[in-house]
């Protein structure tokens, strides 16, 4: 069987971009609602991953539990280091990764987001991300603490240590429970991670997919491609080709890998909140391509959607693995 699951970072504002924050928030809220309409189109079940700003803004805490309400969709947590408390001036400025603090300051940063996202729709979060992909295998304990039971921080070929960022050089592509020592390695946590769909565009030896893991983003797309090996494709419409994106959902059910998982970003979708998105149209090339990957993977590969949560309890089930 394969699943569908959609991801949806959800942010109140981007910090770098040139608009307004109040004027974001709006522009997000209302696109919010067009991205969950043409979802629901696909009977995609999508799981909105809330930053803390999203949780504490009430237009957006509002939105999100009228959609949480009618039962199609789960709300999780997407943890932004520099929004969340308690985090200072330096945060904000530096933007740092999880991965890089301290040990005490994330477990405060995870009940505030924790606790924030419970006020705002009435219910803890089980699934989270880490922004910008920022995990570190540490942070294990204290997400099963905080009451986490999906974690989708972890994306294959996804290399940022020179910048102190994540790298993920040979994490499966298939779901796996986290090891306490090293995030792409499976282990004995309760904390199950969902890979964000990703692999090389064709087989290579092993030797050389190894390699290419190492190679730091964003050059390993243009060093694997000027050399003619292979290239990077993830799953995520608004860096994607459709072709892109389809040849990835076929290799994944050729693999038996039992997830498709769709990234995407709330300020992708709304003008003036994300600096690559410059026009009306390129959001609407953008939702043009989502509403042909879902249909796909859908119609031709036969993908159910679920949420994060109902797969890891489709997940355990089938594994004869304890569901909480």
């Amino acid at each position: 069987m394969l699943y569908l699951l959609v991801g949806v970072e959800v942010e109140a504002c981007n910090r770098r971009a040139a608009t307004p924050q109040l004027e974001q928030a709006s522009g997000i809220i209302a696109a919010l609602t067009v991205l969950h309409t043409l979802l629901r189109k696909w009977r995609a079940r999508p799981t909105y991953l809330v930053t803390y700003s999203a949780a504490t803004n009430p237009y957006a805490a509002s939105m999100l539990r009228d959609m949480r309400e009618g039962r199609d969709c789960e709300i999780g947590a997407y943890h932004q280091t520099w929004e969340t408390p308690p985090c200072s001036d330096k945060d904000v400025r530096r933007r740092p990764y999880a991965r890089e603090l301290g040990l005490d300051q994330f477990a405060a940063q995870i009940t505030s987001l924790t606790d924030a996202i419970a006020t705002a729709v009435g219910e803890r979060p089980l699934s989270y991300r880490s922004g910008r992909f920022g995990f570190s295998a540490s942070h294990v304990y204290d997400l099963e603490r905080a009451g986490y039971r999906i974690d989708s921080s972890v994306v294959p070929y996804l290399h940022e240590g020179r910048a102190g960022g994540p790298g993920f050089v040979g994490a499966p592509a298939t779901p796996y429970f986290l090891a306490y020592d090293d995030p792409a390695t499976p282990g004995t946590s309760n904390l199950l991670e969902i890979p964000v769909s990703a692999a090389l565009n064709r087989r290579v030896p092993a030797v050389i997919e190894r390699a290419c893991g190492r190679v730091p983003w964003p050059g390993t797309r243009s060093l694997l491609e000027r050399l003619g090996l292979a290239r990077v494709q993830v799953l995520r419409p608004f860096s994607a080709t459709l072709a892109d994106m389809c040849a990835l959902a076929r290799r994944v059910k050729r693999d038996g890998v039992p997830v498709v998982n769709l990234v995407l970003n709330s300020s992708e979708t709304a003008l003036g909140a994300n600096a690559g998105v410059r026009s009306p149209q390129e959001i609407e090339r953008l939702l043009s391509r989502l509403d042909d990957v879902l249909a796909y993977t859908v119609n031709d590969l036969g993908a159910v959607p679920v949420t994060f949560s109902e797969f890891r309890a489709l997940y355990c089930g089938a594994q004869g693995a304890p569901s909480s």
